[in-house]
């Protein structure tokens, strides 16, 4: 079903057939992200990302989005911690014409002076709207106790001063250093043979030569997290009170990578969840409340996040806290795990049967390092969770000592009206 080749240049192909599809998703991974980057050029990957869609040598900016709307296509890109895609999909018949138009704007993009200086402005104003988003900012507050002085803990988009600062020379010494053919990832899935397009590929990425290794390197994070509990208030005019609840975790191929997924999923991940059921639908204390897992080379977060009623969101983390507490203490039912493993199967496997999710998740494995694993060898993985490795999983993450906290809103008061909180978790 999937296959794999790296080029004499470096460059790798990973492909996905998808038969009976009439069209084809195509991405190219740059194993490059904001991670990759200083507090003094933060937010160039993400900047550079834009850049890329103003056009290249062979195409306008009109042409790039002209090509491939008019072909009924869609495109995008978007810029992680630790890679950078730029993706289409189109009809199988336009498959080439996809392919060219992404590797010429990756390999030859002309980043037009005018559009720079316009182009940062824009996103200046994206900084400021997220900041104005307290259900977003809280995010940003809570990465910044959780890898405090790290790449990570700084946020994509970058600070004012470093964009402001961020010169078109310094943009282009960038490009030169991450995309380069053994950086980079082509990923396919669709109505496609797997030797015919890396044949294209070939053609597209031949003027980027050979270079067997990658200039891009990042700054890994310390093991050590520091005492805590450490919090972050911002008082802020809102109509809710935003938090943002961390715990550093496990990083992508951590023996509890199921584990951690699952206890997601029976905590916070959809509607039957146990915070769900016990902050919203048993008390009313929250509209939305759910968990999230972040995972990366060498480090992860698990991440409990909620908006709540200003006056109750002690009342509403104190929920929060017994339920971390519970699952750290007693095993899951074996009712509730199968729940929670035939929920992730039957997501993954309906998202599996579109190109585009196909392609996002072929390429994202190869691009991050982890290899490609089928749907079955997940399914594997996934059974073979036992309730007793859930609870040493929340054993490890769920500790005072980790706990970071951030909360925005109108009446968040100091830490002292959380701080009663935290021995719960001793």
């Amino acid at each position: 079903m999937y296959k794999k080749t790296v080029m004499k240049t470096g460059l790798t192909v990973v492909t996905c057939s998808m038969p009976l599809r009439r069209s084809v998703s195509l991405g190219i991974w740059i194993k490059s992200g904001g991670r990759y980057e200083t507090r003094t050029n933060k937010g160039i990957s993400h900047v550079l990302e834009h850049m890329l869609f103003k056009g290249s040598s062979k195409y306008s900016c009109r042409q790039i989005k002209e090509s491939v709307e008019g072909a009924g296509g869609s495109l995008n890109g978007f810029t992680s911690e630790e890679a950078t895609c730029y993706l289409v999909k189109v009809p199988a018949a336009k498959m080439r014409m996809g392919l060219d138009i992404l590797s010429d704007m990756v390999l030859r993009p002309s980043l037009p002076r005018a559009d720079f200086a316009r182009e940062k402005a824009v996103i200046l104003e994206e900084l400021k709207m997220y900041k104005d988003l307290p259900q977003s900012y809280v995010h940003e507050l809570l990465d910044q106790l959780l890898w405090p002085g790290h790449p990570l803990g700084m946020g994509i988009i970058g600070f004012e001063d470093s964009l402001a600062a961020l010169t078109r020379e310094e943009l282009r010494s960038y490009l030169r250093g991450h995309y380069v053919p053994a950086g980079i990832v082509v990923s396919a899935a669709g109505s496609l043979e797997h030797s015919g397009f890396c044949r294209m590929c070939g053609a597209a990425f031949a003027s980027a030569g050979k270079n067997g290794k990658e200039r891009a390197a990042y700054l890994p994070v310390e093991d050590a997290v520091g005492a805590g509990p450490r919090v972050k208030l911002l008082r802020k005019d809102t109509e809710q009170t935003h938090i943002a609840m961390g715990f550093r975790a496990f990083p992508r191929e951590h023996k509890f990578k199921y584990a951690s997924v699952l206890l997601h999923i029976i905590l916070g991940a959809n509607m039957s969840s146990r915070l769900f059921h016990e902050v919203r639908e048993k008390r009313g204390l929250a509209y939305e409340i759910g968990t999230q897992v972040k995972r990366f080379h060498d480090t992860g977060a698990f991440v409990v996040h909620a908006g709540i009623d200003n006056g109750k969101a002690a009342q509403a983390m104190e929920v929060v806290i017994a339920e971390l507490r519970r699952i750290r203490r007693k095993t899951v039912e074996k009712r509730e795990l199968k729940r929670a493993k035939d929920y992730f199967l039957g997501q993954l496997m309906l998202s599996l049967e579109d190109s585009m999710e196909q392609m996002l998740f072929t390429g994202e494995a190869v691009a991050l390092g982890g290899g490609i694993r089928t749907y079955e060898e997940i399914a594997a993985g996934i059974c073979k969770v036992s309730a007793e490795e859930i609870k040493d999983a929340a054993g490890e993450v769920f500790t005072k000592n980790k706990l970071r906290f951030a909360a925005i809103g109108a009446a968040v008061g100091d830490e002292r009206g959380f701080s009663r909180l935290w021995p719960g978790l001793e």
